[in-house]
């Protein structure tokens, strides 16, 4: 038992030095020296993991090649886990590909066979069966749109098919291009606000800029021109689809253009990057307002919200999860990493990475790389962020490509 008076012993990182006294002095002291030195540990401790950009991609497309050239479990596991993550994928692969090709013409054989193997093969099974790619929901109801098609489906397919004539034009894909085009254009026009369904009476930012972005690439491969319906498009979202509180996107609506949800980082990040090819200044505006509402650097590490923090929403699967306290989401702050590099936003690009390389579990064996804390999905992502530039300059000539400087 302790004496009446007596002090408890208190801590000490050191010695353990007991008594007021003591704390009060070389305690306090050492107590201080302590918390300097953590701060300034923790201040550096990004550097250790700060990244190379162009050393992660070539380990980061072995790693997506050998994805595609050899089927198996992964990619099995990857479809039933979700099957819209096994589309995206493929779509941010055939990105990555394609614009290492336009930069690397000593490879671009072998990766426009990559891009037409992974063509072949999505063709093969959205032709199959319907609803390949889709979550099963898709059934739920009856489309609005009497097409009964998802734009989620023909903007991606739509998407890797101008990526890939874009880089070579060849006959065999100019038919199914055009179809998909043609459809995509059809169903926006259809639209109450002019904008295409994914799921029965749900309508997706992010689907309805994909399929912009692959109408504007279409228009460049075929000479066709769609850019009043983008510009139509346009205006209509600024009157219907903005969150009048931060001027951001809604990330979901319906077919009439009511708001289902409201600003997601894991649509705007990604919807920004393809309205580049619709309006510069507005895709622009909008990375600038999401990167004030979502984004978070501490230390040299960053990360991103999926929801602002006026505007409270709940994660889902294609979300992620969100850690506490620090209200970091897995998905915004993933494509947070696209959103960066297309618009050149380097200091958070580099915390992006760092946190990707301290939290992702980075795994590089046999001069590939994967991240062990996603998937192929988010490694696709990744290496499409790291090497987009080439292929929207190519639609978008005013583009600088300003994170590949």
């Amino acid at each position: 038992m302790r004496p009446p008076g007596a002090w408890p012993r208190p801590f000490s990182p050191f010695d353990g030095t007991a008594g007021p006294a003591a704390l009060d002095h070389r305690g306090m002291r050492r107590l201080g020296l302590f918390v300097v030195l953590t701060l300034a540990w923790l201040s550096a401790l990004h550097l250790v993991f700060r990244q190379d950009r162009a050393a992660l991609v070539e380990p980061l497309l072995a790693r997506t090649l050998a994805f595609w050239a050899a089927p198996g479990a992964e990619r099995a596991r990857l479809r039933s886990t979700n099957p819209e993550w096994d589309l995206m994928s493929r779509t941010f692969s055939v990105l990555a590909f394609a614009n290492l090709a336009l930069e690397r013409p000593a490879r671009r054989d072998e990766l426009l066979r990559a891009i037409d193997a992974v063509l072949e093969d999505t063709l093969r099974a959205d032709a199959a069966q319907e609803d390949a790619f889709v979550l099963p929901y898709f059934h739920r109801a009856s489309f609005r749109d009497r097409a009964a098609r998802s734009l989620f489906l023909d903007g991606e397919l739509a998407l890797m098919l101008a990526a890939r004539q874009s880089v070579a034009p060849d006959t065999r894909w100019a038919a199914p291009l055009r179809e998909r085009a043609d459809r995509i254009a059809a169903q926006l026009e259809r639209g109450p606000v002019l904008s295409g369904e994914s799921y029965p009476d749900e309508a997706w930012t992010f689907c309805n800029t994909v399929a912009l972005a692959a109408l504007a690439l279409s228009d460049r491969v075929d000479g066709r021109d769609h850019a009043a319906l983008r510009r139509r498009w346009l205006e209509v979202a600024k009157r219907r689809l903005v969150e009048p509180r931060t001027g951001l996107l809604i990330s979901s609506f319906t077919w009439d253009g009511a708001p289902l949800d409201g600003p997601e980082g894991s649509t705007l990040w990604l919807a920004a990057h393809m309205l580049q090819l619709v309006d510069e200044d507005f895709a622009r505006e909008q990375y600038r307002r999401a990167r004030e509402a979502l984004g978070c650097t501490a230390l040299g590490f960053a990360w991103a919200r999926e929801w602002p923090a006026r505007l409270r929403g709940h994660d889902d699967v294609d979300s992620g999860p969100t850690i506490p306290l620090v209200d970091a989401n897995a998905g915004s702050s993933g494509l947070a990493v696209l959103g960066a590099a297309a618009f050149g936003d380097r200091a958070y690009l580099d915390g992006l990475l760092a946190s990707l390389a301290f939290a992702g579990f980075p795994r590089q064996r046999d001069g590939s790389l994967r991240f062990a804390a996603g998937n192929q999905l988010g490694d696709a992502v990744i290496l499409y962020s790291l090497v987009q530039g080439p292929l929207w300059a190519r639609a978008q000539p005013r583009l600088a490509a300003e994170a590949r400087r």
